[in-house]
């Protein structure tokens, strides 16, 4: 079955970015490309507070080490609020894939991380409805909550 979520996330990826409509988004670095597509295969892997790999399963901040660490050799770790402190602050209207996002979900800063897939989307581990998912940042509750974006690589 991971076989097959595999498959379709890769493919999902490249749909995503070849359908984008913006020279910068298909500009995106080799290591953004790599964490989409690791990202995605990890789609319905179950929530779990303070969880860091898909047998435990994962809190949003322990989903974006684990994938930063396998799919681009990057260390981020702590809480969203630790890994916000870091990277390179990008705009909005100049996310790549594989850049995070960042939202107050918890009437917090930095409360919640995810990282952007391409087309207004992102993959993150929240806890209502338990698992993995992709959600729009446009979409009224992430738009409302949305704080920051930061970069780890070019």
């Amino acid at each position: 079955m991971r076989v097959l979520q595999f498959l379709v996330a890769c493919t999902m990826s490249l749909l995503l970015v070849a359908c984008s409509s913006t020279p910068e988004r298909l500009a995106s670095s080799e290591k953004g490309k790599d964490v989409v597509i690791f990202a995605l295969g990890l789609v319905d892997t179950d929530y779990r507070f303070g969880g860091k790999n898909p047998e435990a399963g994962f809190d949003c901040s322990g989903m974006v080490a684990y994938i930063y660490g396998r799919a681009a050799g990057i260390k981020v770790g702590g809480s969203a609020a630790d890994i916000a402190r870091r990277g390179r602050p990008v705009g909005r209207d100049e996310l790549r894939p594989g850049d995070l996002v960042f939202f107050n979900t918890r009437n917090a800063s930095f409360s919640h991380v995810g990282i952007y897939i391409g087309d207004d989307r992102f993959v993150h581990a929240p806890s209502t409805r338990g698992q993995v998912r992709i959600d729009q940042l446009a979409a009224n509750y992430y738009a409302q909550r949305f704080e920051t974006a930061r970069a780890y690589f070019e």
